[in-house]
């Protein structure tokens, strides 16, 4: 177990991303969500995160559910604030535009505010079924910076100062303002998103060394970048849209590559994101109990030292990245 920054909140390396349970693109059974969340208990996981805008509530309603029936101080969770969920009058037609398949129940409000915070907080409670959560991100502030630094880190800070929360922090599918709020505020942890993986190493410029500078905890999210290192072929996601070619072309290379060691590529991407010091959790979305079986005996699985050196050989990954056999680099577990 890794603790996140100074906040001493406990994350076990392999995380599991409770998107999926909100419905993500396609309806998920009430019991295949239970079992999903129970695997990853039986996997040794004992970190879960989620957010209002994971179907509108239903991932935070399921989570919670399954949660509340195993022991509340032998886990960690991880809510968001930013999108504040308001009721549709008599709604009608689904979430799908937003990539839900829920009823289209509620509306989501970006708010930053220090009262859009808090309200959004005790809705998540609620939700959840839960007197706390441990951790706290702002979700997304990307288009809302000057509210989120202003107003949203502030209100974050006070309910960690008042203990509601234990650590709080931003989650991003982008590098730059993640870096800035490592290196402007006193958050604990970051969530990253997508760009620390095999085929994407943007984290490694700026905000990976920030957080190493700073003491900051980083989660990683999206280790197979919504699917193009899961199973690389075309029509495959990357960001979820279409993979370029040129993308494809490097996934199915490094899949080859992967095999030729013995390996899946699934495995090394999974070992990729954990080995860099900073990195206190990788997080999996995964919607089935198989899934979650598949992704914990992947990330428990060894990756030759001989793949890292062919991947650095052909430029496939950055010389200075860390990689599981190195001295420093964090072995997975």
């Amino acid at each position: 177990m890794s603790t996140l920054g100074r906040s001493g909140v406990p994350v076990s390396p392999l995380g599991l991303g409770a998107a999926p349970l909100g419905n993500l693109y396609t309806e998920l059974g009430e019991d295949q969500a239970h079992d999903a969340v129970a695997t990853a208990w039986q996997q040794g996981i004992r970190y879960f995160d989620t957010a209002p805008h994971y179907g509108i509530g239903l991932s935070e309603r399921r989570l919670g559910a399954a949660l509340r029936e195993l022991p509340r101080s032998e886990y960690t969770i991880s809510t968001k604030v930013g999108r504040r969920l308001e009721p549709t009058p008599e709604a009608t037609g689904d979430d799908l535009a937003n990539g839900f398949a829920v009823p289209a129940t509620h509306r989501r409000v970006w708010d930053f505010t220090a009262d859009g915070v808090r309200r959004t907080l005790e809705s998540s409670l609620e939700r959840l079924g839960l007197d706390h959560v441990d951790v706290v991100y702002l979700h997304d502030p990307d288009d809302h910076a000057e509210e989120a630094f202003r107003e949203g880190y502030p209100a974050l800070e006070k309910l960690r100062s008042e203990g509601v929360v234990r650590a709080i922090g931003a989650g991003m599918n982008q590098t730059p303002m993640l870096t800035r709020f490592v290196r402007d505020t006193d958050v604990d942890v970051v969530l990253c998103a997508g760009r620390y993986t095999l085929l994407d190493h943007a984290a490694l410029a700026d905000l990976l060394p920030a957080a190493q500078e700073r003491g900051t905890s980083v989660v990683i999210g999206g280790a197979f970048n919504s699917g193009l290192l899961a199973d690389p072929k075309p029509g495959a996601t990357f960001d979820y849209a279409a993979a370029p070619q040129e993308l494809l072309d490097r996934a199915l290379r490094l899949k080859a590559l992967a095999e030729q060691h013995g390996t899946t590529l699934r495995a090394a991407a999974l070992a990729f994101c954990a080995a860099h010091p900073v990195v206190a959790s990788v997080l999996v979305g995964a919607r089935s109990a198989a899934e979650v079986r598949d992704c914990a005996e992947q990330f428990a699985a060894p990756v030759p030292r001989k793949f890292w050196e062919e991947l650095r050989a052909e430029g496939l990954i950055p010389p200075d990245a860390p990689v599981p056999s190195e001295p420093g680099a964090e072995e997975p577990s």
